[in-house]
């Protein structure tokens, strides 16, 4: 299996992702002028860079940063679920 490398899309996405801490509105508007996509369909896109191999090699620490953000946010999605499924 060929070496895989990552697109210039992605890096991109990684590299606009490097400058944000958190989701905001400014942030959204900010994607639709840099990728011309949807706030929604740019997580989507993202979700499947910071899986990829490629991703992990260029640059370790953000990825790993975004893969744990995610990580929260489906445990507490999971926590609310539960919750409001015991009443």
């Amino acid at each position: 299996m060929p070496d895989e490398q990552l697109s210039e899309r992605d890096g991109s996405m990684l590299a606009f992702e490097s400058g944000w801490t958190r989701h905001s509105a400014r942030k959204e508007e900010a994607i639709r002028d840099a990728f011309g996509l949807s706030a929604a369909r740019y997580y989507q896109l993202l979700n499947a860079v910071i899986d990829s191999p490629a991703a992990l090699r260029h640059d370790p620490l953000l990825v790993r940063r975004l893969q744990r953000a995610r990580e929260a946010r489906a445990e507490a999605r999971a926590g609310r679920s539960f919750t409001s499924s015991q009443h």
